[in-house]
């Protein structure tokens, strides 16, 4: 770690261009991460990064700080050329969207990531798969390297971590709790920071009440099955967290799947776990993601894809 730390400084010294990215549709790990390494940078380097993104951020992310600071690729020239692109969060490079073009053109790849990926695209890795979010890594960084914070950052790395762990819903480890213990004690406001996040549009939220309200039950019980046809898709405003949790409450409920008809024949496919692992599952319909996180996106109908679901859930 220290020697990978030290090439990182030196790296970012002898940049004069930067930019920094997660994945396309960013959620709040993957757009809070990027912020706060932004701001890290600017805070203790003098120089000031680009973040850019692809895809729609949900109007829940609105009022995280600094949020006005993210470029959408379509206002960077496409011949743009970076001395030093870091990823953050972007899981696989089919995630990437657009800006893929950006990072294949510049001169030094970083990646910062917690999702595993057997093709990696950075130079210089900083991966833990055991993290369960990637501001934990950059918090790792932050504290091995005395890098400088303030309260815009404390604030982002704890917007991140909370997101990512569904309010401390799918903690694993208690690394993260003791990280979120000690961001706390630097400053971060946990009540102010989860109300910060209730900014949800209402065509979003009655979306997703009626999608829970025609959830299909199988196995038993075991296995709730949500789809979310196009037209309703397009009113989402995000990746329908909200439904599985709500079904993962339920007595019984072990799997939940969320199936989202994001074009015709792109159905976008969203799978939760109390305690097995399902990412062989998503990895079956060429995705991936943690052990009892996943997903993946098939060009099929909504409604093959139903019933591949089942099937594929029939053994579990």
């Amino acid at each position: 770690m220290k020697k990978k730390i030290e090439i990182l400084i030196e790296k970012i010294k002898n940049a004069k261009t930067i930019a920094i990215s997660g994945h396309k549709n960013p959620d709040g790990d993957s757009l809070c991460s990027a912020l706060a390494l932004m701001k890290i940078i600017e805070l203790n380097f003098k120089k000031k990064p680009v973040v850019i993104h692809d895809g729609n951020i949900p109007k829940e992310l609105d009022n995280v700080p600094l949020r006005k600071e993210v470029i959408s690729h379509n206002h960077i020239p496409e011949d743009s050329k970076y001395d030093l692109y870091i990823l953050v969060d972007y899981g696989t490079k089919k995630n990437l969207g657009a800006i893929i073009k950006f990072v294949e053109n510049s001169d030094f790849v970083i990646e910062i990531d917690h999702h595993y990926n057997d093709e990696l695209m950075g130079i210089l890795c900083f991966d833990n798969t055991e993290k369960a979010a990637t501001s934990q890594i950059i918090y790792d960084i932050v504290r091995d390297a005395k890098f400088q914070t303030n309260q815009e950052i404390i604030n982002l790395l704890t917007l991140a971590i909370i997101t990512d762990t569904g309010n401390f819903k799918f903690v694993r480890h208690s690394d993260v709790l003791k990280d979120a213990a000690q961001l706390v004690d630097a400053g971060a406001n946990m009540t102010y920071l989860v109300n910060l996040l209730n900014n949800k549009s209402k065509k979003t939220v009655l979306v997703e009440s009626k999608t829970v309200s025609n959830a299909e039950f199988f196995m038993k019980g075991r296995l709730a099955v949500a789809t979310i046809n196009h037209d309703d898709y397009k009113k989402l405003d995000g990746r329908g967290e909200l439904v599985m949790q709500l079904l993962g409450q339920i007595h019984g409920v072990e799997y939940v799947a969320l199936l989202k008809e994001q074009k015709e024949n792109q159905i976008g496919i969203s799978l939760r776990s109390r305690k097995i692992p399902i990412n062989k599952i998503a990895e079956s319909f060429g995705g991936g993601g943690h052990l009892c996180a996943a997903g993946a996106v098939v060009s099929d109908s909504l409604q093959n894809v139903h019933d591949k679901i089942i099937n594929a859930f029939k053994g579990m």
